[in-house]
Formats: structure tokens, C-alpha cells, sequence
């Protein structure tokens, strides 16, 4: 039995329509209510999720359409979790961009109200009988990875060992079980963390924080582990390794090889969404970890430039995989979302839809 809803998937996040940007600034402007902004956000998931099911896809996100960042908005919602305000900060050429913000662990993190769940509740509505509606939240490691210990607050967590991770692994599983009681049967981690430990500017950012880059992935591991103990019965759990995707930019590069052993054979997970779209992501060789029972969904369609794939092309590459992973456990999908922020990538709706619909045509010819 094949866990995905079929051979062909996404990632979630989807170019937002000028209307909605347009609201986003007026909200944050003052000029209209969040229950205003809420209603023109309705709009435009109803529009994306028809979009999906008119491009064949069987599994059904929200586009990711109420969020600003993939990952902080759920998280800075968790109790205990704070989020700096982002500083603007001057480029060499001059030019000023906002830095990200950085998110920092102030308090006993603790589930404070379900997060996911209206977001949830509306979607379910809008999607079509038989497909499958998936919510996307970042991965706990993120929590962790960007500070390290120093992002941790030491009165909270004197050790981080085990009470930290065994209290985020009790908020997920919280947020969990409330999407599971509302209907909810797949969700997706999104996770950059594992993917830039590919890279060794990235291991030796981590050392200067205080972590070894060998032992991360295990302990990573382990604390996702914690997570899926607490997932209820029925529910598909995923997660999606990026290599950076804000604004059509990558931040990381390398060979999946040091993570491959920790990501694919000790955490246990159902599926892993795997960006391969260039030679960043190395060769397919690691995916020989891969155990009976799961399936990794090849990211071999990029969402970061307009410029179409060739079918045949892509075929090849799935029969390389095969290589060294079953083809009955492997599935087809874009390497990443086409929006992982409220900015968007540098790529025009229209190769959105075409690129989507050469995932979902080269699948259904591999696998029938």
C-alpha cells in the first residue's frame, strides 16, 4: 500500500494573487480589520485549492496563503517562543533588505492554543470528496537549529536534555491530535535544517554554536521521533528538506550523504520530500538507506525558475533513483514550494500550473 495520495504531490506553498498582497499591506496598515484580511484570504484559498484539483493534484493545501514566513508564524504561536523583530540591514552594494527574524526560546515551551486548526477546518470545506486536504508547519528542529544553545533560554532549559525536546515533541503532538480530531490525516514538516547540515559552510556555522555536525542529525532524529510517539492513528506524517527557496535564492548546497542514514533510516517518518532540481542536491546514492515501508518523493521539477523540465528528462532521472531505491516506494513532486514566503519565487503563475501539470503527467506514465 503506497502512503501518499497518489504518486504525484507538492509541497504546499503557491504564489500569492496581487489582491491578497494588496489586503496583507492594507491590514497592515490599519486601513482594514484581521476578520476583513481573513475573508479576502477565504477568497483566495477557494480560488487555490480549485486551481490544484483542476491541475489533477489529490492532495490539497491552502497555499500557505495566511502566512507570511514558512515557519514563524506557527511557531512564534507556541508558548515560550518569541520572535525578535527584524532589523533591516545594509547589503555591500549598499542596497537595505530586511534580515530574517530570529526566533528564540524565552520560556517553557508549551502548546497555548491550537494554531493549525480554523486554517484546517476552512480548507477541509473547500476541498473536493476523495482528495485529501494536507497542512504544511515547520519542522521542530527549527526551533533549535538557527540559535543553538544560545537561543535557548537557560532558566527554562537549563539542560536541553531531555525536558526541551520532550516539550516541544508534547506541543506538536497537542497541534497534532486537534487537526487529527478535526479530520486531518496528513501533514507535512517543512525542514531546512537537515539539508543546509549538507553544507559545509553551514557544519562549520553550527560547530562555531557549539554543535557537532556529525551527531546533529541523530539527535535530530531522536527529537522527531518524540514527535511522531505522539501521532494519532491514521495520519500520515511527512517532511520536506529544503535547501533555502526565499525569492528563487538557495542558502545551502551539498550531497545529502552526511544526513542520509539519520533522515532516512532512524527517524520515522511515512515520507520525505527530497529537493533534487540541480546539482546542488548531489547524486541519488544516499536513498540506498531508505527502509521497506516509506517513500521518498523526488523534488526533480524546479520551483525556482520558469524553464520547463524536459518529460523525458525527468523520466531518466527517476530511473537513476530507482537505482538505489525500490521505484514502488519513490513518488514525483516540484523541489519546493513556489512561495515559501509571502514574497514568492521569480517564476510566473502560468509555469506554476505548467509545472505542476508535468508532475502530475510524468507520474501517472511511470507509475500508471
Amino acid at each position: 500500500m503506497h502512503p501518499l495520495p497518489a504518486r504525484y504531490d507538492h509541497v504546499g506553498s503557491f504564489l500569492r494573487p496581487a489582491y491578497l498582497l494588496e489586503a496583507r499591506e492594507q491590514k497592515a496598515k490599519g486601513q482594514i480589520t484581521p476578520e476583513q484580511l481573513r475573508k479576502v484570504e477565504d477568497q483566495a484559498i477557494t480560488e487555490i485549492v480549485q486551481f490544484q484539483q483542476d491541475v489533477g493534484l489529490k492532495s490539497i493545501t491552502d497555499g500557505e496563503f495566511r502566512r507570511t514566513y514558512f515557519h514563524i508564524d506557527f511557531l512564534e504561536q507556541l508558548g515560550g517562543v518569541k520572535t525578535d523583530i527584524p532589523v533591516t540591514v545594509k547589503k555591500p552594494d549598499g542596497s537595505e533588505e530586511l534580515a530574517p527574524p530570529v526566533m528564540r526560546v524565552i520560556d517553557k515551551v508549551r502548546h497555548a492554543k491550537d494554531i493549525q486548526l480554523a486554517d484546517f477546518q476552512y480548507l477541509k470545506t473547500q476541498v473536493a470528496a476523495g482528495l485529501t486536504p494536507k497542512v504544511t508547519i515547520p519542522s521542530p528542529t527549527m526551533l533549535h537549529f538557527r540559535g543553538g544553545r544560545t537561543g535557548i533560554s537557560k532558566t527554562a532549559y537549563p539542560e536541553l536534555e531531555p525536558d526541551f525536546y520532550d516539550d516541544v515533541a508534547r506541543a506538536y503532538g497537542d497541534e497534532l491530535r486537534s487537526l487529527a480530531a478535526a479530520g486531518c490525516t496528513y501533514v507535512q514538516m517543512d525542514d531546512t535544517n537537515l539539508a543546509y547540515l549538507c553544507d559545509e559552510k553551514m557544519r562549520e556555522a553550527a560547530r562555531q554554536r557549539g554543535d557537532d555536525p556529525n551527531e546533529l542529525p541523530h539527535r535530530y532524529a531522536a527529537f522527531i521521533n518524540k514527535v511522531v510517539a505522539q501521532k494519532p492513528a491514521g495520519m500520515l506524517l511527512a517532511m520536506h528538506l529544503c535547501r533555502g527557496n526565499f525569492k528563487s535564492t538557495h542558502a545551502a548546497a551539498g550531497n545529502y550523504e552526511p544526513v542520509a542514514e539519520a533522515l532516512l533510516k532512524e527517524m520515522d517518518l511515512d515520507a520525505y520530500f527530497l529537493e533534487y532540481d540541480d546539482d546542488r542536491s548531489g547524486d541519488f546514492r544516499p536513498l540506498r538507506y531508505l527502509p521497506k515501508g516509506k517513500t521518498v518523493v523526488l523534488g526533480l521539477v524546479t520551483t525556482k525558475f520558469g524553464e520547463m523540465e524536459s518529460k523525458d528528462a525527468l523520466k531518466r532521472r527517476i530511473d537513476e533513483a530507482a537505482r538505489y531505491a525500490p521505484l514502488e516506494q519513490l513518488a514525483l513532486s516540484p523541489q519546493c514550494g513556489f512561495s515559501s514566503t509571502v514574497h514568492g519565487n521569480n517564476i510566473a503563475v502560468q509555469a506554476q500550473r505548467d509545472k505542476l501539470r508535468l508532475v502530475v503527467e510524468t507520474a501517472q506514465d511511470v507509475w500508471g
